[in-house]
C-alpha cells in the first residue's frame, strides 16, 4: 500500500527543500488531480510565505493560502514555552486530516531547524511528522563538505529519524560539490539516497528580484528582460576603458546616474561579439540619463537589456543589492526549468512513484497533463530541429526544454549570429546543436535526395537547390534522412510553408492520404481531441474518415482512451441533407476500415458529450454522452468552436498536432506563446517515439 503523505525536512537554511519539493509535486500532479500543500509552521513575517504563494500559483492547487499552514514560529514557541506542546500538535493534526480527508495527497513541508531557537532541543519537524503519520523526506545541504562530512550527516539522520519513530521514505542531498559528488556511491545508506550538484545559477537573484526588493524605477527595457540572472554586481568608479577591463557575463552594473560614458559604453558591450553579456545598469542617486542620452537609448530597434534607477547612494545601493536573496516564484520560468532538469537528472524517479502512492485518479487536468508529456520526452530523448531560430520565442523555449532535459535540439541558422542573440538576449542555450543550412556538408546530399524524389513531377536540380536553401525544406530533409527525429515550425512561417515539404519529402503514412490535425483541449478535469480545426477546409467523406482514424491513433498515443464523435448539426437518422450524409458516409467508413475504433455520427455535440442528452438521442450509443475525440465537418466550425471553448471555459489549447505523416513534424501559430513551443516540441519527441516502436 502507497502512502499518502509525504513530510519534506531539512536542518540547515539554504538547503534547497524547495528544489524537492517542486520534484515531488511535479511527480503527485501527474498521478494526481488533487493534492495539498502544508506548511506546518511558517516564519514570523508581515508577507506570505514564498514557499507557499510559489507552490499555490506554480501548481495550481484548489486551496487557500489560510488553508496552507499552521502557525507562525512565535506562535509555536510560545505554545512550546507555555507547555502546550500537545495543544499545537492537535491543532496541527486536525488541520493535516482535514486536507488529508479532502485531498488525493498532502505534501508537507516543514521549516528548517535552523529558524527556531536554540531552546528548541528536540526537531520539531520530526514530533510533527510522526504525529501526522507522515514518511519523512530528509533535506541535507553538501555545499562546502567533504565526503565525510556529507556521510555522517546521512547516517546522524536517518539515526535521528529511526529514533524519533518516523518512517524515512528518502534523503536528497543538495548543493553537492562536483569533486566531492564524485567519490559518493549509492550504498551508504539503505535508505534511498540521491545527490543533486550545486546550479550557483539557483541561488542568484534576477533583476526582477533587485528592482523589487530595492523599489526601482524601470527607466528602460522589457519585462521580459527582467528574468536576466546577475551572477554579480560591479560599482562602476573607472573612466570606461579600464572599467571595460573589468566586465563579466551577468554582471550588474551599478553607476551614478550622471555618468553617461560608463552608460552608453555598458550597452555598447551587448551589441558587441568582443565583450561578455552585463544583466543590466543600476543608476544611483536618482539621476537618469538626460534628454539626448534618453533619445539615443531609445533609438534602438530592440533595446538590450534593462535600466533601473534608484534615489540611493552607489555605496548604499551596493550594500543593498548584495542583501536580496535569490528567489524560486511562479514566474521563474527559467530557474523553474532548471531546478526540474536538476531533479529529473539525478532523481529515480519511477522508483519514486511506484513507492509514493497506490492511489488512482480519473482526473486528468490540464497540468497533469503537461507533466506527462514532459515525463514521456524525457523517458526516450529525441532529436527535433527547430529551423526559426531568428524568433526570439524559439531561443526561450529551446533553453527552456534543455534545463528540463527532455529534448536534443537543432537550431538552423548561423551560428555565431545565434549564439550572440541568445547571450544578449540573456539565455544559454549552449547545448543545442546549431546547424548552418549554406554551409553544411549535408546541402549536397539533401539537394540530391529532394531532386531524386521530385525530379518525375518536372523538378530541376536548379530549382532543388533553391529549395533545399529555405530552412523549412532543409529541416524536413533532416527529419527525412534520420539526422532529427521531428520538426516544429511556424512560428515565423505560414500552416503552408509547414506542410508543403513534409508532403513533396517525409509523405503520408500508408493507408492515410490526407493530413490532418488536432487540438489537445484541456478542461478542469479531462482533456478531449478536436479535429480538424487548422488544415483540411471542406474535407469529403473519405477525408474524414481519415481525420477520424489518425485523431483516434494519435489520442490513444498519448493515453486517451478513444471514443469518436463525428459531429454535424444533426443526431442519428433524424436529419438529412448533403452535410449530414458526408458525415454519415464518413462514420461507415471509418467502422469499414477500423473496427477497434468507437465512433458514431452523425451526433450533435449535446449528445455526445452530456450523458443525459445522449440518453434521450441516442440511448444504445457506446460513444454518445462518453466521447473524447470530436471531428468536425469542416474547418470552419472546428477552428471557431475550439477558440470558443478555449476562450470561454479557459481552456488550455495544446496545437495543432499533425498527424498522418510518417515521421512528425508540427505547425506552430504565428501568434504562439513560449509555453506553445514547449508544448509542441514535447508532443513532437513523443509521436517520434511511437514511430521508432517505443511505447510509454
Amino acid at each position: 500500500m502507497g502512502v499518502k503523505s509525504l513530510y519534506i525536512s531539512s536542518i540547515e537554511p539554504a538547503a534547497g527543500s524547495l528544489i524537492v519539493t517542486m520534484g515531488m509535486m511535479e511527480i503527485l500532479k501527474r498521478r494526481l488531480g488533487r493534492v495539498a500543500f502544508f506548511r506546518p509552521i511558517i516564519e514570523d513575517s508581515e508577507e506570505k510565505d514564498q514557499d507557499i504563494e510559489f507552490v499555490l500559483e506554480k501548481y495550481d492547487l484548489d486551496m487557500r493560502y489560510s488553508q496552507s499552514y499552521g502557525f507562525t514560529v512565535h506562535e509555536a514557541e510560545t505554545m512550546i514555552a507555555d507547555n502546550r506542546l500537545n495543544e499545537l500538535i492537535e491543532t496541527l493534526i486536525e488541520k493535516f486530516k482535514k486536507l488529508e480527508k479532502k485531498y488525493d495527497f498532502v505534501l508537507v513541508e516543514g521549516l528548517n531547524q535552523a529558524c527556531f531557537t536554540q531552546s528548541l532541543d528536540f526537531d520539531i519537524n520530526l514530533v510533527i511528522a510522526k504525529n501526522i503519520g507522515s514518511p519523512v523526506v530528509s533535506v541535507l545541504k553538501g555545499k562546502d563538505k567533504t565526503k565525510k562530512e556529507v556521510v555522517d550527516e546521512i547516517t546522524i539522520e536517518s539515526e535521528a529519524i529511526r529514533k524519533e519513530g518516523c518512517a524515512h521514505f528518502a534523503t536528497f542531498v543538495n548543493r553537492m560539490d562536483e569533486s566531492v559528488l564524485r567519490k559518493l556511491s549509492n550504498g551508504i545508506s539503505e535508505i534511498p539516497t540521491y545527490y543533486l550538484p550545486e546550479v550557483p545559477e539557483l541561488d542568484m537573484p534576477t533583476v526582477n528580484e533587485i528592482m523589487s526588493k530595492l523599489k526601482c524605477m524601470l527607466v528602460l527595457g522589457e519585462q521580459k528582460d527582467l528574468k536576466r540572472v546577475v551572477r554579480q554586481s560591479k560599482i562602476a568608479a573607472m573612466k570606461l576603458e579600464n572599467f571595460l577591463e573589468h566586465i563579466e557575463d551577468g554582471d550588474l552594473i551599478i553607476v551614478p546616474g550622471d555618468r553617461a560614458d560608463i552608460i552608453v559604453g555598458s550597452i555598447a558591450t551587448i551589441q558587441s561579439r568582443n565583450y561578455p553579456n552585463i544583466a543590466g545598469l543600476l543608476l544611483t542617486g536618482g539621476m537618469t540619463p538626460n534628454r539626448a542620452i534618453k533619445s539615443l537609448l531609445e533609438g534602438f530597434s530592440e533595446f538590450p537589456m534593462p535600466i533601473l534607477s534608484v534615489t540611493d547612494d552607489t555605496y548604499t545601493t551596493a550594500m543593498k543589492v548584495n542583501d536580496v536573496p535569490a528567489r524560486i516564484t511562479a514566474k521563474s520560468e527559467r530557474k523553474i526549468a532548471l531546478a526540474q532538469g536538476l531533479f529529473s537528472a539525478n532523481v529515480d524517479i519511477k522508483r519514486i512513484e511506484e513507492k509514493i502512492t497506490s492511489v488512482t485518479s480519473k482526473t486528468l487536468t490540464p497540468m497533469m497533463f503537461e507533466y506527462n508529456l514532459f515525463e514521456r520526452a524525457r523517458s526516450n530523448r529525441k532529436k527535433i530541429v527547430l529551423p526559426e531560430s531568428d524568433d526570439e520565442r524559439i531561443l526561450r523555449a529551446t533553453e527552456i526544454l534543455l534545463r528540463r532535459d527532455v529534448v536534443d535540439i537543432i537550431l538552423l541558422g548561423n551560428k555565431d549570429e545565434i549564439e550572440h542573440k541568445s547571450a544578449s538576449l540573456g539565455l544559454d542555450i549552449s547545448k543545442a546543436e546549431i546547424v548552418c543550412p549554406c554551409e553544411s556538408p549535408l546541402m549536397d546530399r539533401y539537394v540530391e535526395e529532394f531532386y531524386e524524389l521530385r525530379k518525375k513531377k518536372g523538378l530541376s536540380l536548379e530549382a532543388a537547390k533553391d529549395a533545399m536553401m529555405h530552412v523549412t525544406y532543409f529541416a524536413t530533409m533532416m527529419v527525412h534522412m534520420g539526422h532529427a527525429d521531428g520538426m516544429v515550425s511556424g512560428a515565423i512561417h505560414t500552416t503552408g510553408d509547414t506542410i508543403r515539404p513534409a508532403l513533396q519529402i517525409i509523405k503520408t503514412k500508408p493507408g492515410i492520404s490526407t493530413i490532418s490535425s488536432i487540438f489537445f483541449m484541456c478542461l478542469d478535469t479531462k482533456v478531449l481531441v478536436y479535429g480538424d480545426c487548422a488544415v483540411n477546409q471542406d474535407p469529403n467523406a473519405s477525408e474524414l474518415s481519415q481525420i477520424a482514424i489518425s485523431s483516434s491513433d494519435t489520442a490513444k498515443m498519448f493515453g486517451i482512451d478513444p471514443k469518436v464523435a463525428m459531429l454535424s448539426y444533426s443526431t442519428g437518422s433524424s436529419g438529412q441533407g448533403d452535410d449530414v450524409e458526408k458525415v454519415r458516409e464518413a462514420t461507415r467508413l471509418v467502422k469499414e476500415m477500423r473496427s477497434d475504433v468507437f465512433v458514431d455520427g452523425p451526433i450533435q455535440y449535446d449528445a455526445a458529450i452530456d450523458p443525459k442528452v445522449a440518453k434521450k438521442k441516442l440511448p444504445n450509443s457506446e460513444v454518445a454522452g462518453k466521447a473524447n475525440i470530436f471531428i468536425f465537418p469542416d474547418l470552419n466550425t472546428g477552428n471557431n468552436t475550439y477558440k470558443a471553448v478555449q476562450r470561454s471555459s479557459n481552456a488550455v489549447a495544446i496545437g495543432p498536432v499533425l498527424q498522418g505523416l510518417k515521421k512528425p513534424v508540427n505547425d506552430l501559430s504565428r501568434g504562439c506563446l513560449i509555453a506553445d513551443i514547449v508544448n509542441t516540441v514535447a508532443i513532437t519527441v513523443i509521436q517520434a517515439q511511437e514511430n521508432d516502436g517505443v511505447s510509454s
